[in-house]
């Protein structure tokens, strides 16, 4: 009696021990990071579960397929999202698993820059490969009736930002948010326009600021630029913008505007018709959005580029020429 109870005291014994000792490495294996020299990506295939996830980090040398992870699996779920995603360095299993759950993938930025054209947006997109190019094919006329835009022409009607995606996300989902972002501002901005403006609808100011951004890049000169452009319109002055011209030619542009450029008519040439163009010329930022809403008072008539991306503003065209005389005739 005295031997049985003696086994059965030193089975407990060493029930307690394996157990301690299995604690000891179940806490172990909570608070040990899975890769603790530096970060790395994961890429977790659609359908993929928690041990096939396992599987791969153990062919990186980061994991093992043991109790622990079933375990792990059974007290928080083992349902996972399929994705990229971050591991930092000091990232544990638990942690990963929460974030496997809840499709916390990793997140990359693509910056739509001010005064792109549409085309060179889509350019962009397409050779971006974290991108789904959903829309390569496709013309601007479906892109805009996908959009919910039918009639709308498709120049300037996506806002230049940084947007976050994840990778796999198609182009479109992208050109869907800036769309809708470009839609909210300007109506936003319209509604909030300087009295008098001799502009008739949102898509004017939408014009309008997409030649204040194609003719300067400083924040500063912006309202100055589109109280000159105003004031023209106001005085039924032809608005003689390069950038216009330069968008009407398309592909035929070689890089250097000619006097026959300016002198041939097309609905951009500005310096042959009066008034706005007929749509957009690029895609034009808050900063030129607001500018137009609320171009700066004052006199000036003409302004002429000094060559270090700012430009000299002149009231008559006296002062004007002899701006042009010094930056531009002096530079040659």
């Amino acid at each position: 009696m005295r031997i049985l109870a003696y086994l059965l005291l030193v089975l407990l014994l060493a029930g307690a021990m394996l157990a301690g000792l299995a604690w000891q490495d179940w806490q172990r294996f909570q608070s040990t990071p899975i890769n603790p020299d530096g970060d790395m990506v994961l890429w977790v295939a659609p359908g993929s579960t928690l041990m096939a996830v396992v599987r791969d980090l153990e062919r990186l040398g980061l994991a093992r397929s043991s109790w622990h992870w079933r375990l792990l699996a059974r007290q928080r779920g083992g349902e996972i999202r399929a994705g990229e995603y971050l591991v930092p360095a000091a990232l544990r299993a638990p942690e990963l698993l929460d974030h496997l759950a809840r499709g916390r993938v990793r997140q990359h930025r693509f910056t739509i820059v001010e005064g792109w054209t549409l085309a060179r947006l889509r350019r962009e997109l397409a050779a971006d490969p974290r991108l789904l190019n959903q829309t390569a094919d496709w013309s601007n006329e479906n892109l805009m009736t996908r959009l919910g835009c039918e009639s709308c022409f498709a120049e300037g009607r996506f806002l230049p930002e940084t947007y976050f995606f994840a990778r796999g996300s198609s182009d479109l989902e992208l050109l869907q948010r800036a769309h809708a972002a470009m839609k909210t501002l300007l109506d936003e901005i319209w509604s909030t326009r300087a009295a008098d403006l001799p502009l008739a609808s949102p898509e004017q100011l939408l014009t309008l600021a997409s030649i204040i951004e194609r003719e300067t890049g400083q924040v500063g000169e912006k309202a100055k630029v589109a109280g000159v452009f105003v004031r023209r319109l106001e005085l039924g002055m032809r608005l003689q913008t390069d950038p216009t011209v330069i968008y009407g030619l398309g592909d035929d542009f070689d890089g250097r505007l000619r006097r026959i450029h300016l002198r041939t008519d097309h609905p951009w040439n500005t310096y042959t018709r009066h008034g706005l163009p007929p749509t957009p010329i690029a895609l034009p930022g808050a900063r030129s959005l607001q500018a137009a809403a609320h171009p700066a008072a004052g006199s000036a008539l003409f302004f002429v580029a000094r060559g270090d991306g700012s430009h000299h503003f002149s009231d008559t065209y006296e002062q004007h020429n002899a701006a042009i005389n010094r930056y531009i005739r002096g530079r040659r």
